[in-house]
C-alpha cells in the first residue's frame, strides 16, 4: 500500500509540474495592413491603446475591439515609441529623420520634433527621471531630452550599434546592448556617463533585452541563444537556447517566464526556475517575420506583429501590402 501511495505522489507531482507549464497560443489577429515593415511595438495598458510602428508611421490600436483607432504620422523610418501617460505625451524615434517626435498622445499630433543622433533605435522614458532617452544605433550615443520643452540635456558617447535598453531606477542605471560589440552597456542615470562595458559571453548580435529586477538579472537576445547576466557585477550568469533571428524579448515578474520572439516564426518561452536555471517550457508556433515583441504584464499576453513576406533585391525580405498584423498570444482557451 505504501508504494502505491508513494507512487500516487510521485505521478500527482508530476501532474501538478506539467500543469504549471505554459500553454500560449494565438488567440487574437489585430489587422494592421498597409505597406512597409516595422520595428517595436508598446502597449498603454490603461487606454488599451497597442502603438506598432510601421515604415514611416504609428498605428494605434484597440487591443480590446481588435480595430485600428489612429495613427502618427510624419515619423520616417519609426522604430518605435516610449509612452509617458501622466504627461499626456509620447515620444518617437526616427531612425531616418535622426530626431524623435513629441507626441500629444490625445489627439496623436506631433507637439515638436528633437535632434538626436543618427538613427535613433530604442526609445525609453524615465519616469524616475523626467527624461526621455533615445539609443542612437548608427551614431553610438544616447541622446537625453526634456520631455515638455524637448531641450537635449545630455550627449552620451557610448560606441557601437546600439539596439535595446532596460533601466534599473534602484540603481540609477541604463543597460543598453551594443550589437557588433556583443557588449553591455552601463550608463550612470545621475550623471549622465557611461560606467562600464560588459562583453557578454559567447554572444553574437545581441539585439532584445529584458530585465529581471528583483534577482537583478539582465537578459539578452542574441543569435540562438539568451544570455543572463548579473546586472551587478557583469558577470554572465547562465544561458538558454532561442530560436534564430530574435529581435525581441520580454520577462514576466509575476510568472517568471522569459520570452524571445524570432523571424523565423516561433515563439521561445522558458521560465526561471531559480536565480541561475532557466528551462525552456514552450516553442510557439508564430510566423516567419514575428522577429518583435511586447508582453503585458498585466494580462501576460504576448503581442507580435508578422507580415506575408517575398524574396526582395539582395535576397532582403518584402512585406507584401495589407499583409501585416499583430498576433495575440495568450494561455486562455
Amino acid at each position: 500500500m505504501r508504494k502505491v501511495m508513494t507512487l500516487l505522489a510521485c505521478l500527482t507531482a508530476a501532474g501538478v509540474l506539467q500543469a504549471a507549464d505554459p500553454n500560449y497560443h494565438v488567440v487574437k489577429e489585430i489587422q494592421i495592413g498597409g505597406e512597409g515593415g516595422w520595428d517595436y511595438l508598446i502597449l498603454d495598458p490603461a487606454t488599451h491603446r497597442l502603438y506598432v510602428s510601421h515604415a514611416t508611421k504609428i498605428v494605434v490600436a484597440d487591443v480590446e475591439t481588435g480595430q485600428v483607432v489612429g495613427e502618427i504620422s510624419d515619423t520616417p523610418g519609426v522604430h518605435g515609441i516610449a509612452l509617458a501617460p501622466e504627461l499626456g505625451r509620447g515620444f518617437t524615434s526616427n531612425g531616418r529623420g535622426n530626431s524623435s517626435t513629441i507626441v500629444d498622445l490625445n489627439t496623436l499630433k506631433p507637439l515638436g520634433t528633437v535632434p538626436t543622433g543618427a538613427n535613433p533605435d530604442s526609445i525609453r522614458y524615465l519616469r524616475d527621471r523626467h527624461e526621455v532617452w533615445t539609443f542612437n544605433h548608427t551614431g553610438g550615443s544616447i541622446t537625453a531630452f526634456d520631455p515638455m520643452s524637448g531641450k537635449v540635456i545630455a550627449t552620451i558617447e557610448v560606441g557601437g550599434e546600439l539596439e535595446e535598453a532596460v533601466e534599473d531606477p534602484a540603481a540609477n542605471r541604463v543597460y543598453v546592448n551594443v550589437e557588433d560589440k556583443g557588449s553591455l552597456a552601463v550608463i550612470d542615470t545621475r550623471t549622465h556617463s557611461l560606467v562600464a562595458t560588459w562583453p557578454i559571453t559567447e554572444c553574437e548580435g545581441p539585439t532584445g533585452l529584458a530585465f529581471d529586477a528583483k534577482n537583478h538579472l539582465l537578459l539578452s537576445a542574441c543569435d540562438g541563444k539568451m544570455a543572463v547576466t548579473d546586472s551587478r557585477s557583469g558577470k554572465a550568469v547562465t544561458s538558454f537556447p532561442i530560436a534564430d533571428g530574435v529581435d525581441g524579448n520580454g520577462f514576466d515578474d509575476a510568472t517568471g517566464l522569459a520570452f524571445a520572439s524570432s523571424g523565423t516564426g516561433v515563439l521561445t518561452v522558458a521560465h526561471e526556475d531559480a536565480p541561475n536555471k532557466f528551462r525552456v517550457v514552450q516553442t510557439v508556433k508564430t510566423q516567419p517575420s514575428g522577429r518583435t515583441m511586447w508582453l503585458d504584464p498585466a494580462t501576460h499576453r504576448v503581442y507580435v506583429p508578422v507580415a506575408a513576406t517575398t524574396s526582395g533585391p539582395n535576397g532582403r525580405r518584402q512585406v507584401t501590402p495589407d499583409t501585416m498584423k499583430v498576433l495575440v498570444l495568450g494561455t486562455e482557451p
